[in-house]
């Protein structure tokens, strides 16, 4: 029997048809957890039967400075970008959504974990000039471990240039809906992630910047049940919704239309 047919869910050890996983959106049939997701895969689950259109992204330097660990860094992104088929760890295409324009980032945890880099920064800023561009909200799907440490100080210095690319935003006066998946963690929850007009979050996926166990460690208290999971912080405040995959697609264009009052693309038509 071939080895690509099953599947063991990472939440109740229960194997799953990888078809089957595939046809539900890697939702598990059986506990419904929600594993994770490539970029591309969310496009097409988000977008107006799977129709999208990608942009280029600008070029950045690839390794600032000459890091080297176990391997070199440049390795690492030479092998990071042959298993993606992606030049960075962030995805950017507009569309319809229920008939809604949109502009959608997605992060890519199967590039170097959705780490944060200068090349994200980047790719990030170009997906809020073409919102402002098209006069379209701007939809970020996050998934990351957090500020890339082989770039260092400039891996950092993402978390203030995204925060000017969501002011761009604000002052052309468009939504920026943010999506939580699992993780999202570090120097991305601690910038453009917390930003959103709305924030939306996947069932049970851990949004923090420090994860539960260096917070027990530190406090050295025992932690609430469920602590920095979508729905301990949809009840403190700092989610909106905590939506299922298979309802995002019309969460999100009801909170367009919402937000923009703009006519579906039918009726303008």
């Amino acid at each position: 029997m071939p080895d690509n047919l099953w599947t063991n869910c990472e939440s109740c050890s229960q194997m799953v048809l990888i078809k089957d996983l595939e046809r539900n959106e890697k939702v598990c049939p059986h506990c419904g957890h929600h594993m994770r997701a490539k970029a591309r895969e969310r496009m097409a689950w988000t977008f107006d039967n799977g129709e999208y259109t990608t942009i280029e992204l600008p070029k950045m330097p690839v390794d600032p400075l000459s890091f080297r660990d176990s391997k070199r860094y440049t390795d690492r992104l030479k092998e990071a970008r042959s298993k993606s088929h992606l030049d960075e760890g962030l995805l950017v295409a507009h569309g319809l959504i229920k008939q809604q324009k949109a502009v959608v980032a997605v992060m890519a945890p199967e590039y170097l974990l959705g780490t944060m880099g200068a090349g994200l920064g980047e790719a990030f800023i170009a997906a809020c000039r073409l919102a402002v561009l098209q006069k379209a909200p701007l939809v970020v799907f996050t998934a990351s471990g957090g500020a890339r440490m082989q770039e260092g100080a400039v891996s950092l210095m993402q978390m203030p240039r995204t925060t000017i690319g969501v002011q761009m935003l604000r002052e052309a006066g468009l939504p920026y809906i943010v999506v939580f998946t699992n993780p999202t963690t570090g120097g991305v929850s601690a910038s453009f992630a917390m930003l959103g007009d709305i924030h939306i979050a996947e069932p049970n996926a851990l949004i923090a910047f420090a994860g539960p166990r260096v917070i027990q460690d530190t406090v050295r208290e025992t932690l609430p049940e469920g602590f920095q999971r979508s729905e301990y912080l949809r009840e403190h405040g700092m989610v909106d919704i905590v939506a299922k995959r298979s309802e995002l697609p019309e969460t999100l264009g009801r909170i367009i239309g919402l937000l923009t009052k703009q006519p579906a693309a039918s009726e303008a038509a």
